[in-house]
């Protein structure tokens, strides 16, 4: 199999959740391929190109840090390799993590791919399902209200006071497109800052104001789902909680200092993923994360969902190999269905 991650920028990428299925992809002797989102190449009349990096097969490393390391050094040189010529391009790259000098960045890739996934290439998650999911979290209020905190979505001051105090004057905001916990402020009785939180998130667009969770001083729950399932191995499942050491902060993010452990499947969370499931697997969504507080959901992550990286460091499997044998299986099922499927229908066949 032929397969190229498609990442924000090779130099900057850290050792997260693409870089660890990417190294086993290669452990699984695949021909893998790397790219930074600002790499691909349209020409007219011809099939795009994605200047990369090919990983070669003698490329070793006792940690996915010393494997990474090798990859970014300047050493491994890129080359234009036509598109047509991949199996699969996995789209890893996260937009809403883009800084303001790479607006460019944010759109692109998705572009680019939804070209690629004309051509009859794989595309993953499928590039038509990302378009429509690009703001995740609009995307998220189409979920079913009952697994879900009350919100609203504006750039209206006085809609927000209003909604304040139906929540009993306590509530979160944060910007509608943006992600690992930026921006986000808890607003309490005495509407600390109220309107220069209000006039920082506006400036960047809509504002959405949510139900405060009493639950969340607990911590979130991270649940990897592929395929419309909770991503399993070896009778583990991707649950991961994750818990702020300090107790005043409400967020959970990994990337703010929250740790990691696991967490058992709850009768809350099956449900969630019940109602979940059959959107993400109609419109195409192979790898998605869930952030459940208790009983609701309170984040989805279309565009690209981490936590794999942690697997290892709380005594759960690494889940890659289960992730890279879900993707060989979609190439079988291509080849013995003679492209008879859609990109959509093969991204969540199991």
């Amino acid at each position: 199999m032929k397969i190229c991650f498609v990442i924000s920028d090779i130099k900057t990428e850290t050792c997260g959740t693409t870089v660890v299925i990417l190294k086993k992809a290669h452990e699984r002797g695949h021909n893998v391929y790397v790219m930074s989102v600002g790499d691909f190449i349209f020409h007219r009349d011809e099939n795009i190109s994605l200047r990369c990096k090919k990983i070669p097969a003698s490329l070793q490393g006792e940690t996915v840090a010393e494997f990474w390391e090798q990859v970014q050094d300047d050493k491994l040189k890129t080359k234009a390799v036509k598109s047509s010529d991949m199996d699969v391009v996995f789209l890893r790259n996260n937009p809403t993590e883009e800084t303001s000098d790479r607006h460019w960045a944010e759109h692109s890739g998705i572009a680019f791919a939804r070209m690629i996934q004309q051509s009859g290439v794989l595309v993953l998650n499928d590039a038509f399902a990302m378009s429509h999911a690009f703001i995740d979290k609009l995307y998220f209020e189409e979920l079913p209200s009952e697994i879900k905190p009350d919100s609203l979505i504006t750039r209206n001051k006085e809609d927000i006071l209003k909604f304040w105090e139906r929540m009993g004057k306590k509530m979160v905001l944060k910007p509608l497109e943006g992600s690992g916990g930026q921006d986000v402020y808890l607003i309490d009785k005495d509407k600390k800052n109220l309107n220069q939180i209000v006039d920082t998130i506006s400036a960047k667009g809509y504002i959405i104001a949510q139900e405060f969770l009493p639950e969340v001083s607990k911590g979130d729950v991270r649940v990897i789902l592929m395929n419309g399932k909770i991503l399993e191995e070896n009778g583990e499942k991707a649950i991961i909680r994750r818990v702020n050491s300090d107790s005043s902060e409400f967020r959970s993010n990994l990337a703010l200092g929250a740790k990691a452990k696991k967490a058992k499947l709850t009768p809350e969370i099956e449900k969630i993923v019940s109602l979940t499931a059959p959107k993400l697997i109609r419109d195409g969504l192979f790898f998605v994360g869930l952030d459940i507080v208790k009983d609701k959901l309170i984040e989805i992550n279309v565009l690209s969902p981490g936590g794999l990286d942690y697997c290892e460091k709380i005594k759960l499997p690494a889940f890659t190999d289960t992730v890279v044998e879900a993707i060989e299986r979609k190439i079988e099922y291509k080849k013995y269905y003679k492209n008879s499927l859609t990109n959509k229908e093969l991204a969540t066949m199991d």
